[in-house]
């Protein structure tokens, strides 16, 4: 792809997605995530292969059905309150099929079908676009109407989704398709909480950013798209591996790791609303996640010989030096828990 067309392109995903976070009326937020969502489908298709047709294809149906809804539910509730203003979602029905709506755009379980697909048919640059800064349009809003959605609903589609991604990345070789299965669990994480403490909501959001990146950068970076590609890493990269180690580490909530603090935050405000069996249910399905992260970090750090891969070529890249950025962020993950008190006193 033309590189100024690339750009413009990228940048029509920003502003769509700028445009639903600052907008106050319904008809302009459906605006901001159908231009967020034409800009990303040349993005996915741009590899010109079968695969990555498919995944555009899977991508616009869902996105776009997802927007239908949200259409046909803020106009249900302009006809039923006389109000296109987002905060202004007062009725039941209209409610609960924006809920839905926003939970497919999201990837939430039940509704995530579409996501390791699409992942797995595009690039690892693409790939982290959509699990980061696609997720951000629907969450905000959600933020902007949690005082109307359902909270049962929500710790419901919560459960499903820490449990969906812990149990379908334990059976999965592809690096994209875990990446999105661990998704989906963040991101139930992420709506079990949203309803009670939305400050906790944009901290958690942020860390999962914060941990995501890097990780597909390093992936990017190692040119690792299955499990088997990460038995070479030590020998042919070990500065890359041990931080990779200690990022899954982060990633599966391993205390005294940063990826522990959303959690241990999020159980305890379950806990203290007396949802104890719901927080039950999350941290055994956080025991799930960790399971295949630990695995990786084991993969990628002990596999020490180069007769664990018959692949030869392997062996003769020289990968790219990790940019500051990328550790910026890296360290990002890693050191954060110790500074929890400040961001919940």
């Amino acid at each position: 792809m033309n590189p100024t067309m690339y750009s413009i392109i990228l940048s029509n995903v920003a502003i769509g997605t700028i445009i639903t976070m600052t907008s106050h009326h319904w008809l302009l937020a459906w605006i901001g995530l159908e231009l967020n969502t034409l800009a990303i489908v040349p993005i996915i298709a741009k590899q010109h292969h079968p695969r990555a047709t498919e995944a555009t294809t899977k991508y616009f149906l869902k996105q776009a059905a997802a927007s239908a809804m949200i259409l046909f539910a803020s106009t249900v509730n302009a006809w039923t309150t006389g109000s296109w203003d987002i905060s202004q979602l007062t009725y039941p029905p209209a409610c609960a099929l924006l809920t839905l709506a926003l939970s497919m755009k999201l990837g939430l379980a039940p509704l995530h079908f579409w996501l390791p697909e699409v992942l797995q048919g595009t690039s690892m640059n693409t790939a982290l676009i959509i699990v980061t800064w696609q997720k951000l349009a629907p969450i905000s809003l959600m933020f902007m109407v949690h005082n109307s959605i359902n909270p049962m609903i929500m710790l419901i589609m919560a459960m499903i989704s820490t449990l969906t991604g812990g149990w379908g990345g334990l059976n999965q070789t592809q690096m994209r398709k875990i990446m999105a299965f661990s998704s989906i669990a963040h991101l139930g994480w992420m709506a079990g909480i949203l309803t009670l403490n939305q400050n906790i909501l944009i901290l958690n959001l942020s860390l999962y950013i914060i941990m995501t990146a890097p990780m597909f950068l390093m992936l990017k970076y190692t040119t690792s798209k299955t499990i088997k590609d990460l038995t070479t890493m030590w020998t042919t990269s070990p500065q890359i591996a041990a931080p990779l180690m200690i990022l899954l580490m982060s990633l599966g909530g391993l205390p005294p790791l940063t990826g522990f603090m959303p959690k241990w935050l999020i159980l305890q405000e379950l806990v203290t609303y007396n949802l104890a069996p719901i927080a039950t249910i999350m941290a055994i399905s956080a025991l799930l996640s960790l399971f295949f992260y630990l695995r990786l970090s084991y993969i990628a750090t002990l596999t020490m010989h180069p007769t664990t891969t018959k692949d030869s070529n392997k062996w003769r890249f020289q990968p790219k030096p990790l940019t500051t950025p990328t550790m910026t962020l890296t360290i990002l993950s890693l050191l954060l828990l110790p500074m929890t008190p400040l961001f919940c006193p």
